[in-house]
């Protein structure tokens, strides 16, 4: 059995995983499904102070409160600047990463610096003026986004390769202006022998346009499922 912990990308919520979490159960496994400070059903509490670092710690105090030892930490586009710095504050609660169209910073990224601003996207702040609202073509429940947690460079000791595998899923139809901000690090890792590579057909959301394909992948990174999934 293997402890899936799901982290969405900016402005989505927990529900951005629905189409995975059912299936993932049926197999056995655990799965816990997050919403990040700020953001879906926690909306009342975004401030400016809520940063990156504030949502690389909800997802360690959900490991640590629940004794998770074992995680395989699945982040969708943000969601990969949050699951890169939970592995490297405590790779002990960490198996396995999986990038769903997501970003893999090094030290000193940040999403701002990774992400073209697709326009004036960061400068939409509305009246607060520290919250990022959702592009045109993300999920109609999706509700602005913490500033902040854009802005912040993450701030790493390590490397991905002390853990047990990291794979990587790429949606090969963009819906960015001036194409996937994805692309060059998707050719990059497909070059890599340390990472396990796959390409889907679907738009940036991944869980809405291939979930049976997600789940496969998902079900081979946790040990099981080996053959189901044709490459």
């Amino acid at each position: 059995m293997a402890t899936f912990v799901l982290v969405p990308g900016m402005c989505h919520g927990a529900w951005s995983f629905e189409t995975l979490v059912e299936p993932l159960r049926r197999h056995g496994h655990r799965v816990y499904a997050l919403t990040l400070t700020g953001v879906a059903e926690r909306a009342h509490l975004l401030t400016s102070t809520v940063n990156l670092d504030t949502h690389i710690q909800d997802v360690v105090g959900v490991l640590e409160a629940e004794a998770i030892e074992d995680a395989v930490l699945v982040g969708h586009s943000y969601g990969g600047m949050v699951i890169t710095g939970v592995a490297d504050r405590v790779p002990r609660r960490v198996d396995s990463l999986v990038y769903l169209d997501a970003l893999v910073p090094e030290d000193g990224d940040s999403v701002f610096g990774l992400v073209p601003a697709e326009g004036d996207w960061y400068l939409g702040v509305g009246e607060t003026g520290y919250a990022i609202p959702p592009l045109p073509f993300f999920d109609p429940r999706a509700t602005d986004h913490p500033l902040a947690s854009a802005l912040q460079r993450i701030r790493l000791t390590g490397d991905l390769s002390r853990f047990r595998s990291r794979t990587y899923v790429y949606a090969t139809e963009s819906e960015w202006e001036g194409g996937s901000p994805f692309a060059s690090l998707y050719e990059r890792l497909r070059k890599d022998p340390r990472w396990s590579v796959h390409a889907l057909a679907g738009k940036h959301n991944l869980m809405r346009d291939v979930p049976d394909d997600l789940v496969k992948i998902l079900l081979v990174t946790a040990g099981a499922g080996r053959g189901e999934l044709d490459e």
